[in-house]
């Protein structure tokens, strides 16, 4: 019998295992070497300052590009792509000089003099902004990528057990949240939280919003008789509601930080009693294969992976305390163990080896022998998410203090921006200053590509002309509303 289209579309995202861990690193990598080619020409050439119409285009074509081609074009062959990008960085490194820094001629207001002196704690981390804005370009090449065949299956979330490109995509995107949702905290300081109360309501102020959003998309999707995939979050439930009540249960969580005050450890205690219930209770059967009868089990997958991915923000936000404040001056005659300890790649570094470690122990055959499910979002899976977020993060922070030795070295708060937004790319900065609008849009145009056009059946120029049309509108939004100076805080 002839399957209807939605049918087709249906299918086209069910039943998939996924590929291997090492082939999502591979294919990853294009990532942060699109952000080392970028680092080398500022830092050698200075093409981005300042920011012309050239300039912009060679961005475009390094920070999306790179990614729309990694997940398409170069998906069999990704190790070709890598590259291809990290040739020209390594030999311009060599043979190219840093450019000399300019700063003498904006001299700091006389009247702000204090103010403009005295640095920031914790100042804009180039590197974070970078991994984040990349974060959000792969997302938003994914969701639409995913409906051609062009993108090739292995890439598409999995049924119930593996790992895919898009199924560490929604850790990430949970992941880079924490890290930056940490900064509040640090803030305030060690022993100033604010009373939980006021935690919450200014949590459910960032919550709202994503609510209302969830609940927009799922009038739409069932109103549209849009192709939707059951077994991802359930019948009701979206990804917009995941993110929608992950800042009120951080902010109680952070009630339990004076018990255990470590972000990393309250993550891991999380998922691993998430896990002690999927494996000693019938939780875990209930999940993948009870009927759905009531409302709660027509979204269970939703509900209960929900803390899971609270595990995984609380692991983001572990990594934001090491990776936000400022770096501690290191002597020249410091010991090993002060270096490692006031350094922030050597941090970060550590932090990554220990999240791997612990990944391959839950998945090895002498350790818990567990299977990763981002459909459970269980302690494997938050292990790899974490694992693979801050090897990331790891070599966006190792380019910047090879590259922009100088970033903080500055004498002024008006000079540390200038250098700050110098060694930012600003396709990446934009994505990442309203990620959640240009997510938004990203989403309302799939939908109209979706609608609009027969994707399964289009050819790989075709596919390959809708998808770049889209990038590029994507990052004229999120770059337009940038030089607007226009954020939105959803």
């Amino acid at each position: 019998m002839a399957k209807t289209y939605k049918q087709l579309k249906e299918a086209w995202v069910s039943g998939h295992t996924g590929s291997s861990v090492a082939d999502v690193n591979s294919v990853s990598l294009a990532m942060p070497l699109s952000i080392l080619l970028w680092s080398v020409i500022q830092s050698r050439m200075r093409l981005f300052t300042p920011y012309t119409l050239p300039a912009f285009i060679v961005d475009l074509l390094l920070n999306c590009g790179a990614t729309l081609f990694a997940t398409t074009i170069y998906s069999s062959t990704p190790w070709l792509l890598n590259i291809l990008l990290l040739l020209p960085a390594v030999i311009m490194y060599a043979l190219e000089k840093p450019f000399p820094a300019n700063d003498a001629p904006r001299p700091p207001k006389i009247d702000h003099y204090e103010k403009d002196t005295k640095l920031n704690a914790l100042p804009v981390k180039p590197f974070i902004t970078n991994y984040r804005g990349a974060m959000m370009i792969i997302t938003c090449v994914a969701i639409l990528a995913v409906d051609f065949r062009v993108f090739p299956r292995r890439f598409a979330k999995v049924e119930n057990w593996g790992t895919s490109l898009m199924d560490m995509g929604v850790g990430s995107f949970v992941f880079t949240a924490g890290v930056v949702s940490v900064r509040s905290s640090l803030k305030e300081g060690a022993g100033r939280r604010s009373p939980l109360f006021k935690r919450l309501t200014a949590s459910l102020r960032h919550a709202i919003p994503l609510l209302v959003l969830g609940t927009i998309r799922l009038i739409s999707v069932k109103g549209l008789d849009y192709a939707e995939h059951v077994t991802e979050y359930g019948v009701h439930w979206n990804f917009f509601f995941t993110l929608g009540f992950l800042p009120p249960f951080a902010a109680l969580f952070q009630t339990a930080f004076d018990l255990v005050p470590s972000y990393a450890v309250l993550s891991f205690v999380l998922a691993a009693v998430y896990e002690i219930a999927l494996d000693w209770t019938s939780l875990g059967s209930y999940i993948l294969v009870a009927p759905r009868t009531d409302l709660v089990s027509k979204n269970r997958e939703g509900i209960f992976s929900f803390a899971g991915y609270l595990a995984i923000f609380l692991a983001g936000q572990s990594l934001g305390a090491s990776a936000l404040p400022r770096q501690q001056p290191i002597a020249k005659d410091a010991s090993v163990m002060t270096m490692l300890r006031r350094s922030t790649t050597a941090r970060l570094a550590i932090t990554s080896l220990s999240w791997t470690a612990l990944f391959y122990f839950s998945i090895s055959y002498y350790g818990l022998r567990l299977s990763v499910s981002r459909r459970l979002a269980n302690l494997p899976y938050f292990l790899w998410v974490s694992s693979f977020n801050s090897f990331q993060i790891t070599i966006c922070c190792a380019i910047e203090t090879v590259l922009f030795p100088n970033v903080y070295k500055a004498k002024t708060k008006d000079e540390e921006s200038r250098r700050i937004r110098d060694a930012t790319s600003t396709v990446l900065y934009a994505f990442n200053r309203n990620g959640l609008v240009v997510f938004l849009v990203a989403n309302l145009l799939t939908g109209l590509i979706n609608m609009t056009m027969p994707t399964l059946h289009m050819s790989v120029l075709q596919s390959m002309g809708v998808l770049v049309a889209y990038t590029a509108t994507v990052t004229g939004v999120a770059v337009g509303l940038d030089l607007c100076n226009v954020t939105v805080k959803l």
